[in-house]
Parts: structure tokens; sequence; C-alpha cells
């Protein structure tokens, strides 16, 4: 008779190891393995029945009416709309907003139907005082302070509210699986209850996640593909803008992204983020703007450069809201092809406001930005920079060109430095370079 084989598995991702170990190799835990008997199911044995497969033309769709939330921004973000029945998943880091925005969202939808607020974080009197900044009253917002899932979805079930807010996800548990609050398998078991009560009940929820700098464990990367909409709120704790991002939506673009202001009040969409990042702008040496595109909305950004003589061996290349390694790249294009001197200087970038910048159509603002500062010479006030940088030092065209100089011209910019590639019609004044070189000699006059 075959022996009894034990192992030792992980309380928080399941994994099976065949001896004790202080810390699980797969999850990092400590002290999550404990002695167990592997599953002995024999799988010869499960059966199925056949299922009926339906033609496609036998289908019939109904478009679903989207609830609109009064945030247009939000609204922009989630494709027009919530969609009933869906299961939202908003991430993002503690302390960046997330909670302020579903309560915002909660006031705004407690006008046209029922909104249930679930917290396992906060009692019912923290979550009033953050109400009470943003509305007086709370309409008609109903607060559950509960963590068990199956309380949460009978409750679900039997109310049928129009939108449901789950703060945090990873407080909730299922008491069918042996494993504490926020393990990996909890947070799974916990969705795929939420997903089943949304779909069941046509109830919008939307399930608040956390991201944290250790890898994201257990937190919304697990949980992306359950889900029908996943959105992250990004920012700074030191600035007080707010980007709202789609990642995924099964409803909608994921390209559209939306602008917020926080204050005391709570957010405060931005409309005009264009005019917002430059009203403190101050023209001179080692200034550029340019614009970007976040979807279907073009944005103005300032791109700010700084040459210092470094006082060390090896020079310092620092940039905030630029990739480091593009930044490598265009120094090295602006020193091997234009012929600037910065092997000996330390140069410092920075997109303003807070802003991150990844689509290379910033490249020649950033060059004409670095080159501005190490020949001390300003970027005329009036002049966007759009164009890709290649390693020969050839300015390249961008996409969506037309756009962008459209909002430039919205806020009264004369000039605009473009590649050669394509003819263009627009009213600003075009100024097409093939290259870098020629590029700082029209512009900074060198």
């Amino acid at each position: 008779m075959a022996k009894d084989q034990r192992v030792f598995i992980c309380s928080n991702c399941d994994s099976q190891f065949a001896k004790w170990q202080g810390r699980c190799q797969e999850c990092g835990q400590w002290g999550t393995l404990s002695e167990g008997r592997p599953p002995t199911e024999d799988r010869r044995k499960v059966t199925g029945r056949p299922g009926k497969a339906v033609a496609f033309a036998d289908v019939t769709v109904e478009r679903a009416e989207r609830v609109t939330t009064g945030l247009n921004e939000l609204d922009r973000v989630l494709g027009g709309g919530i969609v009933p029945g869906s299961l939202i998943l908003l991430g993002g880091d503690p302390g960046i907003g997330k909670s302020t925005l579903v309560l915002q969202l909660a006031v705004a939808l407690a006008a046209q139907g029922e909104v249930l607020y679930v917290s396992g974080e906060e009692s019912a009197e923290q979550v009033k005082m953050r109400l009470q900044r943003l509305t007086p009253h709370g309409g008609k917002i109903r607060f559950l302070g509960e963590t068990n899932v199956e309380t949460i979805v009978a409750t679900i079930d039997r109310d049928r509210p129009q939108l449901v807010v789950v703060d945090s996800i990873q407080t909730m548990y299922w008491p069918n699986i042996p494993s504490e609050a926020g393990s990996i398998n909890q947070v799974r078991a916990s969705t795929v209850k939420f997903l089943e009560a949304a779909k069941r009940g046509q109830s919008a929820i939307i399930l608040i996640g956390h991201v944290t700098k250790e890898g994201l464990v257990a937190g919304p990367k697990t949980l992306e593909h359950l889900v029908d909409t996943v959105l992250y709120l990004e920012g700074d704790q030191y600035h007080a803008f707010r980007i709202l991002r789609s990642v995924k939506n099964r409803f909608g673009s994921t390209n559209e992204v939306g602008v917020f202001d926080m204050r005391d009040s709570g957010l405060v969409e931005v409309k005009n983020p264009s005019q917002v990042f430059l009203a403190e702008r101050q023209a001179g040496p080692g200034s550029c703007v340019t614009a970007v595109m976040e979807g279907t909305r073009p944005f103005l950004v300032e791109i700010q450069a700084l040459v210092n003589p470094t006082v060390f061996g090896m020079p310092r290349r620092t940039g905030s809201g630029i990739e480091f390694n593009r930044l490598q790249l265009l120094l090295a294009v602006l020193s091997k092809r234009v012929g600037l001197k910065l092997a000996a200087q330390d140069v410092f970038v920075n997109v303003v406001g807070g802003f991150r910048v990844s689509e290379p159509a910033v490249d020649l603002a950033v060059c004409l930005a670095v080159a501005s500062a190490a020949l001390n010479k300003a970027v005329p006030k009036d002049l966007v920079a759009i164009g890709e940088v290649g390693l020969a030092g050839e300015v390249r065209s961008v996409s969506q060109l037309e756009q962008r100089l459209k909002e430039a011209e919205k806020l009264g910019f004369q000039h605009a430095v473009v590649a050669t590639a394509k003819p263009i019609k627009a009213k600003i004044d075009l100024l097409q370079v093939r290259t870098m070189a020629e590029a700082v000699k029209e512009v900074l006059g060198r």
C-alpha cells in the first residue's frame, strides 16, 4: 500500500512544496506554509455533457443604456458612462484619491438611484466625514461595513442597487477559502463572486484596489482578466493633478484619459488641461513646449532642461516624467549629430506639472530644451516643437499632427517646428526641418 504523500501548501498562493520552509518561494510571504494533502481527485472519472452551440446569426444584441455620471472626465474614460451589470476595477497608489473619486461618483448617481457603499477599511462615521466635504447630505447612499463576501452579495441580490462601491477588494474574504484577507486566492475568489452578482442583478460594481511597489502582489494586476473595465488613477502626492487612465474596457476605448485637480473639496475636473499646464510658464533658456496625445485629446506640456558643469567624474542624467533610456538616447544624438559638448555636463529634464510622457513625439522638444539650456539661448515663447528624433539625427513626423497643431493655435502659439515628411494644412506658421542640427540652427540661431 502506497504511503500517504504529504506536502506543504502556501495559504497565500496555494503553491506546494515537498519540505517546509519559512518563506514561500512563489509569493515571497513568510510563515504561510502548512502541512496538508495534495488533491487526489481522479480526473479520468470526471465527465461532462456536451454543450449546445449557437450560431452568431441567431444571436440578437441589445445595446445597454449607459448611466451618465455627471463627471464628464470620468464618462469620457468609461466610454460614455457606466454600463449596468459591469464590474469596474479602480487601482492606484494609497492616498492618491480613489475613495474620493468613487464617493463623488456615488453622490452624483444617488440622485438617479440607490447606491450601496461597502467599506472594510473605514467606519460609517469616517466615510460620513469625507462625504460632508462633497455634499451636505448623502442622498440615497447606504453604507455597509462588512468584509464577508457572502453577506455583501446577499445584500446586493436583495436590494438591487444601481451602483455598488467596494472599498477595498484587499479587505474582502470568502469563508470557503482558508486563507487571510488580501491573499491572492481570496482576492480572486471575492472578485468572481462580485462578478456573478453584477451580471445577475445588473448592478454596476466598482472595486477599489491598492497598488504597491512590491510587485503588485494580490493587487489589481491579478484581477484584470476577471473584470470588465480597469481604471488607474495616477499622480504625484506633491502635485495636484490626477490622471485617470483606462487600460482595459470591454465597452469602450482604452485611449481616453481624464484629468482632475485635487482640492480640499475633492477632485475637480480640468476641462482645458493644456491651459492649466502652461499657466505659470516663464520663457527662458531650457524651456520648450510640445503637444502629446492621450487618446483623442491633445495636451500641451512644457519640457524644461537644465545643463550644468559636473563636479564629479561621471556626469548625471536625470529625467522626471520622461523615460530615462529615451533621455540617454536623445543626449547621445545631440552630442554626435549636433555637436553639443555634453560629456562633462550634468543634464536634468523635467516635464512640468508631474505629467508623464512616453510617446516619441516629445523628442524634438526635449532636444531643443537641452540645446537651449546648453547654449543659454531661449526658444521663442510662441513656438511649439513636435517630432520624433532618430539615431541618425533626422526629425520624423508623428501621427495626428493636425490635431496637435490646432490645440497649439487655440492657446496662441504662432510657430511650430515639425518634420518635412508630408504636406500639412494649418493656420500656424510651420518651420519644417529635416535634421536635429537644422532644427537647432533655425530655432536657436546657431
